[in-house]
């Protein structure tokens, strides 16, 4: 992912923490922040409860390859995806679902591609 797609700094997660909208599954919460820009950027969060340093990077990853598979469909937002407890147990399909469902609750999907599910 290039570095143009993430947030990475503290300021830029404390200003989507603090003035964007959250949506939540079982496995995944999200905090959206509609600002003016050609494309989205995301911010990653897996916390030390999921697991240790190798268990949290597989998790990472695993989110960063969905969002990147996503990436055409993803309204031009910045986002952080913040992983629950459990999600370091589930394989790579059950990820995706669960992360596509929450990204279409938050409606960060552009219209027209909230109906086509990938299987």
């Amino acid at each position: 992912m290039k570095k143009t797609y993430r947030v990475k700094r503290e300021k830029d997660f404390q200003a989507i923490f603090k003035d964007g909208k959250s949506t939540a599954n079982r496995k995944f919460v999200i905090y959206h922040l509609n600002r003016s820009q050609d494309h989205f950027r995301v911010g990653i969060s897996v916390g030390k409860k999921i697991g240790n340093a190798v268990t949290r990077n597989a998790v990472k990853r695993k989110i960063r390859h969905v969002i990147m598979a996503l990436g055409h469909q993803l309204k031009s937002e910045d986002f952080v995806v913040i992983a629950r407890k459990g999600v370091e147990s589930l394989e790579y399909q059950e990820l995706q679902q669960n992360l596509h469902h929450v990204l279409k609750l938050a409606q960060l999907l552009e219209k027209g591609f909230e109906s086509e599910e990938k299987h």
